[in-house]
């Protein structure tokens, strides 16, 4: 059966110009993100229905300044549009501008018309605009520019259905050329379209340049960027109309005077740190605490009221506690996450990035560093690719080495299961959560290690290469929450499909390994405890605990769990712990999973209680006393700040650097400074 081909429309502008908000606009819930084909840029493509009913693919591409690429993202953007064979050429481009700066965008719409390409300016984010009493004369634009413009505010939706109507209709190249290159290189560009009568006299320089054919590229490049300002000048002023000013910019500054400030700026971002992980505490304990009661009571229901056998086992002991110990996770990463957008949205992280750039560079960094170390607070991968942006090689190769020392969301769940075992849930001051405070203490353990890691990079690795940070800060803008609940929900449906993937698998395993052993230990479970409990008085729910405990200590998990303790003992952890540590290099989540189905195995049918209760029971069968005991559980977390358990980031790494050098001197590092800290916290508190 025939397909018939949608229409595709390329997104194209600069960073911070409002395109994805204008895409999320167009699509809604319609999107999926993966990789343009052979390289880890992240690719965001969805569908729109136009007001006719037409269905077109909607591509977000990588935000660019110019056609002449400095960083991967950007090297994407020209490949794609240089190349019309490319699976991802678009029949229409829509370049997204920003009213409020439009000198700047201008560029890459006069370089995007110039190619030849059927274009459409949507004038974005004209309410900033107008609040710097910035306008326009539309008209005037669509004749200078020799294009259809569109005036839209993608964060609230306006403009977005007249887009959708000049979508329907065919937009061909109409108008000449912004601005004739010939002369820039005359012969050339006269021989190529000699050949190819059907290009621009643009097309063709690009094209010339790509394959090497005019000497002094750069020159010409520069040159050609530095005419088209001049022209581009001229016309915003000549369309420019003035409006009364609301004093934005000088809100905005006012502000910064605070955010940005050499000690107040600093004071700031620390206490809005700290909120998050308050929040993260005190707001999601309630939905927590319900998800992980369903699981167990879904568990014990499962229990009761199936038939009796290996699948009711697989079901009841093996598969659900093992997600139900991941989705229980769900509104502690909500909250991150929305916390996360909501400083993207408003513009408060580009300030985040401005006043890092100073303490960065002294550590071999720089101010772009800090957009993939905060990314990595949500997962390690998307923030190694977001290190495309850093133009210097050593301060990528740093940021790519150090930012999985950055505590993931994938770390939370063990974190705050640890915490809640160990830390106690009183208050300091009568203000502060204790356990909050200790979660806070994680994630700048792990970024105190970045930048001391780094440092020593810095003095190891020996380059003249330098780099300087040029960014322009947006103006503050209240978030607009559809897009933060688009993030959120994102966000969450990744993690808990893709860990559930990695957890259904892990379960099956270790429930087969667990529930099965070597020798008649299992088969005869029974009699071997009875035989230990002569002149004993005991009910049937303490022989069953002691038979599910018996089976499982002679069970194969066990053999492995045992086999790797005399490693890990000196840090405090059991064999139980050790078996978690294995199963979490598939992802770090997967250990709370593998705890639950571990003591799901071990209690006695119908045990409703939670996973943290279950661990809280667990008895050192050397002191007598409870085996999560403070030296313990800290021993843990401070294993998994530093411990590099994650298989996908390592392929990452690889990917990125394009070979194995970088991968394993992280895998050995990480590992070797989670051994040894393990260690000092164990025996510091022991």
């Amino acid at each position: 059966m025939s397909t018939v081909q949608r229409k595709r429309i390329a997104l194209v502008g600069n960073p911070n110009s409002g395109k994805s908000s204008l895409f999320n606009q167009l699509t809604g819930l319609n999107q999926k993100i993966g990789n343009f084909p052979g390289v880890t840029v992240d690719k965001k493509t969805g569908v729109s229905v136009l007001s006719n009913n037409e269905k077109v693919e909607i591509i977000d591409l990588p935000g660019t300044y110019s056609i002449y690429p400095k960083s991967n993202d950007e090297t994407v953007v020209a490949d794609i549009l240089l190349n019309k064979e490319d699976e991802l050429f678009p029949d229409v481009l829509v370049v997204v501008v920003d009213a409020s700066n439009l000198k700047r965008n201008l560029l890459l719409f006069t370089q995007m018309k110039d190619l030849g390409l059927p274009v459409i300016l949507a004038l974005n984010m004209v309410d900033m605009a107008d609040r710097i009493g910035m306008g326009y004369d539309l008209e005037l634009l669509e004749k200078e520019l020799g294009a259809l413009v569109i005036s839209t505010n993608a964060r609230i939706g306006e403009g977005i259905d007249e887009l959708k109507k000049a979508l329907e209709n065919k937009v061909t190249v109409s108008g000449g050329s912004f601005f004739d290159v010939t002369e820039l290189a005359k012969d050339q560009i006269t021989d190529y379209l000699k050949e190819h009568p059907e290009d621009t006299a643009y097309w063709a320089l690009q094209q010339l340049t790509t394959q090497g054919k005019i000497e002094q590229k750069d020159s010409v490049q520069a040159k050609d960027t530095t005419l088209r300002y001049g022209k581009i000048n001229r016309l915003v002023k000549k369309a420019e109309v003035k409006k009364e000013a609301v004093g934005l910019k000088l809100y905005s500054e006012k502000i910064d005077k605070f955010l940005t400030h050499k000690i107040w700026g600093y004071v700031i971002f620390l206490s809005i740190l700290f909120v998050i992980f308050q929040a993260i505490f005190a707001w999601a304990s309630w939905p927590m605490d319900l998800i992980d009661i369903v699981f167990s009571e879904l568990s014990a229901w499962l229990s009761s009221n199936l038939p009796a056998g290996v699948f009711t086992d697989l079901l009841a002991k093996g598969l659900v506690p093992g997600i139900g110990g991941v989705l229980i996770f769900i509104p502690q990463i909500a909250i991150l996450f929305a916390f996360i957008s909501l400083l993207e949205e408003s513009g408060y992280m580009a300030r985040v990035v401005f006043l890092m750039d100073k303490i960065m560079r002294k550590f071999g960094l720089n101010g772009k560093s800090v957009v993939p170390l905060i990314s990595g607070v949500a997962c390690a991968i998307p923030a190694i690719m977001a290190t495309r942006t850093i133009e210097n090689w050593k301060e990528r190769m740093i940021t790519i080495f150090v930012t999985p020392l950055m505590s993931c969301s994938a770390r939370l769940p063990v974190y705050t299961i640890l915490i809640a075992l160990v830390i106690p849930d009183e208050y300091v001051f009568g203000v502060f959560n204790m356990q909050g405070l200790v979660l806070l203490s994680l994630y700048l353990l792990g970024f105190i290690a970045v930048l001391i890691s780094a440092y020593a990079l810095k003095r190891i690795m020996k380059t003249t290469e330098r780099s300087f940070l040029i960014m322009e800060l947006p103006t503050y803008k209240t978030p607009r929450w559809k897009n933060v609940g688009l993030t959120i929900l994102e966000k969450v449906k990744t993690f808990s499909f893709e860990a559930g993937k990695i957890i259904i698998a892990v379960s099956i395993v270790l429930w087969v390994l667990a529930t099965y052993g070597p020798g008649d230990n299992i088969t005869n479970a029974e009699e071997h405890v009875k035989a230990t409990l002569v002149d004993t008085n005991y009910t049937e729910a303490e022989l069953n605990d002691k038979v599910a405990s018996y089976k499982l200590e002679h069970s194969y998990v066990a053999k492995l769990g045992k086999a790797i303790e005399p490693a890990i003992k000196p840090l405090g952890f059991n064999w139980k712990v050790g078996i978690a540590l294995v199963t979490s290099f598939a992802a770090r989540e997967v250990f709370v999973g593998t705890m639950s189905t571990i003591y799901s195995i071990e209690s006695a049918d119908g045990d409703v209680n939670t996973i943290k209760a279950r661990m809280g029971s667990e008895i050192n069968p050397e002191t007598g006393e409870p085996y999560f005991t403070l030296a313990v559980g800290l021993s843990l977390m401070v294993f998994y700040v530093f411990a590099m358990q994650c298989m996908s980031t390592l392929a990452i790494t690889y990917r990125e650097t394009k070979g194995w050098k970088w991968p394993a001197l992280q895998t050995i590092y990480m590992s070797g400074l989670a051994y040894v800290l393990s260690l000092l916290t164990f025996n510091l508190f022991s």
